[in-house]
């Protein structure tokens, strides 16, 4: 047994930062442990996480699911790895953990290419979340796509459909999201309480609509208020997960899908949609996508530097968590540091 460190929800919206024995025994021949160097902190599901809302994650509990560390022990049906690897993994706010790398819903393990930041690295769920919206998408080179929402999820799918090759208009409420977008180099960022998107659209798209809407809100009332944005025979993508309640006459909605002039074709663009590991039979897999994005970072395709705004000691996880619910224009992507742990 071994001391470790984590952090760890007592209760709902109550963060500490805890001491634990960590049993370092390797117990399963495809199991790897895993030290963390840096921490990723989501602000959607974690959130919903810590709210109580999602019924996996029992309080109380460690939050997290992406972690980039070092590998310091395997066992021995492990071939691909070595220790000393450092490794992109769903791992939770711990300095050590387990996985089983063969394990369909927490056995990502995907050694970082070198040249990457590990810091950068850390991004790489959040960017596969993103890529889903364009794996489950029929976006196609030339096509016009709108995005509502610009954390960091809604700003790396906008930067991904344009490395796609259509042209995106993206929308948010806050100026300073917006900002970020533009300087990440999204051509299309607007606020859509100052600035009539339909007009704004139409404008950009020579009187027509967008043929792809992806919402990276997950607020009911935007995507429902979109709906009037896409041309006939669109597409609407779900990224983001809608959870709070939401009245509005649903029969007008489903018109939308079944009625012309719309006759839209809604898709949900959850990331376990996909393997997590790859396979013959599916092109596209988890471990597949983190390889495409980690490169797309290394090379700098992918900005990560205007949506990551702080890099703390996860002894300060209150803070961390408090600032993605009540200062979201100041924290847009945090890192936990462990390295100094």
């Amino acid at each position: 047994m071994m001391e470790g460190k984590k952090i760890f929800c007592s209760d709902i919206w109550k963060l500490d930062f805890i001491s634990e024995t960590f049993n370092e025994e390797i117990e399963n021949p495809n199991e790897v442990i895993i030290k963390s160097h840096f921490t990723h902190l989501s602000a959607g599901t974690e959130m919903a996480c810590i709210s109580g809302m999602e019924s996996f994650f029992q309080i109380p509990d460690t939050p997290g699911y992406t972690s980039v560390g070092e590998i310091v022990a395997m066992g021995e049906a492990v071939a691909e790895f070595k220790i000393g690897d450092l490794v992109y993994t769903y791992g939770p706010h711990k300095q050590y953990f387990k996985i089983d790398i063969t394990d369909r819903w927490h056995g990502i393990c995907v050694k970082l290419p070198k040249g990457i930041s590990p810091e950068h690295a850390a991004f790489t769920h959040m960017a596969g979340i993103a890529m889903t919206a364009l794996r489950a998408s029929s976006i196609e080179l030339g096509d016009w796509v709108l995005i509502t929402g610009l954390g960091t999820i809604g700003n790396m799918a906008a930067q991904l459909a344009q490395l796609q090759g259509a042209n995106v208009i993206a929308t948010d409420i806050d100026d300073k999201r917006i900002d970020l977008a533009l300087k990440s180099g999204i051509k299309h960022a607007i606020n859509s309480l100052k600035v009539d998107v339909e007009k704004y659209i139409q404008q950009e798209c020579n009187g027509n609509l967008v043929s792809t809407y992806i919402d990276a809100t997950g607020g009911a009332a935007v995507i429902n208020k979109s709906l009037n944005l896409v041309e006939l025979y669109g597409e609407v993508i779900l990224l983001g997960s809608p959870r709070a309640p939401f009245e509005t006459n649903i029969t007008e909605t489903f018109q939308k899908f079944h009625l012309l002039p719309h006759s839209l074709t809604m898709k949900g663009a959850l990331e376990f949609t996909y393997p997590t590991h790859k396979t013959e039979f599916n092109k596209h897999s988890l471990t597949r996508n983190a390889e495409i994005i980690m490169e797309l970072i290394k090379e700098e395709k992918l900005v990560i530097d205007h949506v990551y705004s702080h890099k703390l000691h996860p002894a300060n996880a209150q803070q961390a968590y408090e600032g993605l619910r009540d200062k979201k224009d100041e924290y847009i992507g945090v890192v936990f540091d462990w390295k100094e742990v």
